[in-house]
């Protein structure tokens, strides 16, 4: 079975409140027959609607071949936070790498935040971007953790852009029994996903991008030129580039043993009016502390945008809207009657060590993927690294290739159980507050 099939409908957009409210573009025409490129890229997410980008500005030949639609899979449908650093924080990349290394890797997630803010900024793409993300705790242990992070970072990384509301502060800023307390980044942003995906395909065609929907990628013939084929036609490339991330399924065996495809789910209520206050006392995002992650914000008409619960496999639950609201009630016990007008589900990519999977698979095939849930700045400046590496200027992108990553436990064929059980582990710790 293949994810790209398992749950959407052929060749169009989930149900989501993101597809709802932005503006499709015409479809792109199918691949059929024979053409020729520098540079083939392999699914047209942020990393390679980036990757297209920027090749093509660069003077290369790119065509840009998709499964589905431009931004169908994490992309257009994620929770919209263009967090700082690596997925991972930097208390822990210091023991991962060592401090030097671990400056070197706040330094480039920070040039992707930056990066893909100035991005949306050149191509005047409308996203709704807001500032600030908070990063709540819902135990005293957990809000001096987080105080304690934001003062590291200031002391060790030069960041001093990170808040810390006292309790009586953070409360009217985030109206919620769960949490204790917290910490907001104010570099930290939030936007509409989708409409950020759309803006860089709009961009890409703009450079010269030949773009191709409805155009599964098979096989792919590693040589050179390479040769990637899918259902009705094939295309030479110099170059390829696989940016496939949670929809890779078979395509390359190296990259589908570190970067596993997960679920996660997302709710739109209808608009709350006066009682979006009751849920957040200013426009910003947040994200607790959970091993499986709640994430929230508003939307721009005054909804909540809740993303919370995870499932390993190949198919979405029959009631997504029912598996938010359990979490989303937790949080926020008075919208447990809400009504609920869009829920919808994604596949995103995760590593066993939740940094993102760098790789040269051929010495003309290069991959990225596996952001483990920050994606928005960190795939946007992956397609820009691996634009600049098919160029002959590889130091960004061998210097994120040099991130430890290990295969998951039984390679593909037995991850998926291996990491439902430690799934399930620190689910029951979340409940019982260990």
């Amino acid at each position: 079975m293949n994810l790209l099939h398992s749950n959407d409908r052929p060749g169009q957009y989930p149900p989501s409140y993101y597809a709802a409210t932005a503006t499709p573009l015409p479809p792109f025409p199918v691949l059929k027959g024979a053409a020729r490129a520098d540079l083939c890229v392999i699914g047209a997410g942020y990393t390679g609607l980036s990757t297209a980008l920027h090749a093509a500005e660069a003077g290369l030949s790119v065509i840009l071949l998709e499964a589905q639609r431009v931004g169908f899979g994490a992309s257009g449908r994620n929770g919209g936070q263009l967090g700082s650093g690596q997925r991972q924080d930097q208390m822990v990349l210091e023991k991962m790498v060592g401090l030097e290394d671990a400056r070197r890797y706040w330094a480039l997630g920070e040039e992707a935040k930056e990066f893909t803010k100035a991005l949306i900024a050149r191509h005047a793409i409308e996203t709704e971007i807001k500032p600030g993300v908070a990063w709540t705790a819902s135990t005293r242990a957990g809000v001096h953790h987080l105080h304690d992070y934001a003062a590291h970072l200031n002391a060790r990384y030069d960041y001093p852009k990170i808040e810390v509301p006292d309790d009586a502060e953070f409360a009217r800023i985030i109206p919620s029994p769960a949490y204790k307390g917290g910490i907001i980044d104010r570099g930290a942003a939030h936007l509409h996903p989708l409409k950020y995906a759309l803006g860089l395909a709009r961009a890409a065609e703009a450079a010269g991008v030949r773009i191709f929907e409805r155009s599964e990628v098979h096989h792919l013939d590693q040589g050179s030129p390479a040769v990637v084929r899918t259902g009705a036609g094939h295309v030479e490339a110099d170059h390829v580039v696989i940016a496939c991330n949670g929809y890779l399924g078979t395509l390359d065996r190296k990259v589908a043993a570190r970067v596993m495809p997960i679920n996660n789910f997302i709710a739109a209520t209808e608009p709350l009016g006066p009682e979006a206050a009751r849920v957040l006392g200013q426009d910003i995002a947040v994200a607790d502390d959970k091993f499986v992650v709640n994430y929230y914000r508003l939307s721009s008409d005054g909804r909540l945008l809740f993303g919370g619960g995870e499932s390993y496999g190949y198919r979405f639950p029959s009631d997504i809207a029912a598996k938010v609201r359990r979490p989303m009630t937790e949080i926020y016990p008075h919208l447990r009657d809400v009504k609920i007008d869009y829920a919808w589900g994604g596949t995103l990519a995760i590593t066993m060590k939740r940094l993102p999977y760098f790789a040269r698979l051929a010495p003309n095939v290069l991959s990225a993927s596996g952001y483990s849930g920050h994606g928005l700045g960190t795939a946007t400046h992956a397609g820009y690294l691996m634009a600049r590496a098919v160029g002959g200027l590889a130091e960004g992108f061998d210097a994120m290739a040099q991130l430890p990553n290990v295969p998951f436990p039984g390679g593909p064929a037995l991850r998926v159980p291996f990491l439902y059980a430690a799934m399930s582990w620190f689910a029951l710790r979340d409940r019982l507050g260990v």
